[in-house]
């Protein structure tokens, strides 16, 4: 029986711009040879930057899955990659809401994911960053739904590409019957930002795999801008901005969880390559303006200019302990540049049979957070005064 071998093929190219920089562009190779045996698990997926054109071997060590009758696999089997983050454990709850036997994969950790075992849901450790840990994840598996990326403190590529490229291998090589990868809006447009060439470029990768798939843009989450906006504003701590009339359509992550599952069902959206957006793009300012209204307070809003961005993105590109701070920074870069980050959503909610009525707006989603924890912060002042004991 033939198996997969997928070859990498990292080409450096060199731009040549008024700072005489260069980047690295990734490519990918498919072919289909007859082969004994898997290689070992030990094989390299790592990038190499030191020639012009190296071509990589990264194969999946597994053997595939025997459907025959007798060992069925439930279309209700999921297994959701990076199920504690903040769109994964929505995609977990909503998936457990509609009756799917749901399999999470996490990192082995100190604190154990256990609201995901309390929710209903099984819990398995892996790390996509050693691919030998994957297969075991796979057994049983109909369909794989991928929200994981790389923690802050590791470079991009790590998890984002190499362990990406594992993970659709594995699925590949078991027979996973259906792969949802979640992508970034636009991210064919800006190869200069790693992050987004990588999304671009695994995107194809899962193309070319020959799995069934679906693959879904995003534009932003509502959920991010908590933390970085009424959190701050409550506490009166400043607020990160930029001069940049970059527009954001944000997107509550329980829409999209909602969304991924409805296309999930419908086969006519298999192979499609698919954009969620909000129902309005918003600017930075327009956000904080905002979040003060609904927190009756004003921000202590910190301005960073564009110009700064691109110069420091420049001087870390002069230290290799800082290369992926720099890619980040260039990720910023494009967020705090002229750009909007929003698609018409007609023709998707057409196809997935959604009231664009029925997306949380973000002046909803802000309001019911605001409303909420004023009634907290409330609620915990009155206990407080009624709690003071006088001498």
């Amino acid at each position: 029986m033939a198996s997969l071998r997928l070859q990498l093929v990292t080409r450096l190219h060199h731009h040549h711009t008024s700072s005489s920089s260069s980047d690295d562009r990734l490519s990918w190779h498919r072919s289909l040879t007859p082969a004994n045996s898997f290689p070992s698990s030990s094989s390299s997926s790592s990038l190499n930057r030191k020639s012009p054109t190296v071509v990589i071997p990264v194969k999946c060590s597994a053997a595939a899955v025997n459907l025959a009758p007798g060992t069925p696999v439930r279309p209700t089997s999921i297994l959701v990659v990076g199920a504690t983050g903040t769109l994964g454990r929505q995609i977990v709850r909503r998936a457990l809401d509609e009756g799917y036997d749901v399999r999470c994969l996490v990192r082995p950790r100190p604190a154990p994911a256990d609201f995901l075992r309390d929710w209903g849901a099984t819990v398995v450790n892996a790390d996509l960053s050693k691919p030998e840990s994957i297969p075991a994840t796979l057994v049983g598996i109909h369909t794989v739904i991928d929200c994981a990326t790389g923690r802050p403190e590791e470079p991009i590529k790590t998890v984002d590409w190499e362990g990406k490229v594992a993970l659709i291998q594995c699925a590949k090589a078991m027979g996973i019957q259906k792969y949802v990868f979640y992508s970034i809006h636009n991210c064919d447009k800006h190869p200069e930002v790693p992050l987004m060439e990588i999304k671009y470029c695994t995107e194809k990768f899962l193309q070319e795999s020959g799995l069934n798939h679906i693959t879904i843009r995003l534009c932003g989450f509502m959920q991010g801008l908590i933390g970085q906006y009424a959190v701050p504003i409550l506490e009166e701590k400043s607020v990160w901005g930029t001069d940049a009339p970059t527009r954001v359509a944000y997107m509550d992550t329980q829409d999209i969880a909602r969304l991924t599952l409805i296309a999930l069902r419908n086969e006519k959206i298999n192979g499609k390559l698919l954009t969620f957006a909000g129902p309005r793009a918003w600017t930075t300012q327009e956000v904080i303006t905002l979040c003060e209204r609904l927190a009756g307070q004003d921000a202590n809003v910190t301005t960073v200019p564009v110009s700064v961005l691109r110069v420091t993105r420049q001087i870390t590109r002069f230290f290799q302990w800082t290369n992926d701070v720099a890619d980040r920074l260039a990720f910023t870069e494009v967020l705090s540049s002229d750009t909007v980050f929003s698609v018409p959503m007609t023709e998707t909610n057409n196809l997935l049979g959604v009231d664009q009525k029925d997306l949380v707006t973000l002046e909803k989603y802000l309001q019911d957070y605001f409303s909420n924890i004023l009634k907290k912060l409330k609620d915990l002042k009155a206990q407080s005064k009624q709690s003071d004991i006088y001498f």
